[in-house]
């Protein structure tokens, strides 16, 4: 992926993605971009597959583009799931045409967590959601940040 990734559009559905090898959350926003909510965890099976949910996404929610997750160390630095994440970021853009740009998810999860342990759900169902609830976290994050960064 480029250095300088092209400048998602203003206005429109975003998608926010946590990228796991196995599993990908996905939350989604509404077009004026006020409302986030966790969409789905896709269970990433093949490049095949991938491509058929994230073209069928793209299509079904009339999504503009994609904000990714980037994994970093405490101290900032990037990390071998970094490198995997932005190489999942140029595939995704290459196959779905959209421009994405990443936004640190240092403790995203952590803190999905969390607000899931106060919840009445079993372990399962928790863990069946954390991934579209860090998404949420990731998209929400990127669209309170100030426009200058």
């Amino acid at each position: 992926m480029s250095a300088s990734p092209p400048r998602l559009p203003s206005f429109g559905p975003l998608a926010g993605i946590d990228y796991g090898t196995r599993r990908i959350g996905v939350a989604i926003c509404d077009p004026g971009r006020k409302f986030c909510f966790p969409h789905v965890v896709f269970a990433s099976t093949s490049e095949g597959a991938n491509r058929e949910f994230f073209t069928q996404l793209v299509r079904k929610e009339g999504l503009v583009g994609f904000v990714v997750g980037l994994p970093l160390h405490t101290d900032g630095a990037e990390s071998a799931t970094s490198r995997e994440a932005r190489e999942f970021a140029g595939w995704l853009a290459e196959t779905t045409s959209l421009p994405v740009d990443f936004h640190d998810e240092r403790y995203t999860s952590h803190a999905a967590e969390q607000l899931l342990a106060g919840t009445e759900l079993t372990k399962k169902r928790r863990r069946a959601r954390l991934d579209a609830l860090a998404a949420q976290l990731i998209l929400e994050s990127y669209l309170q940040r100030p426009a200058s960064e």
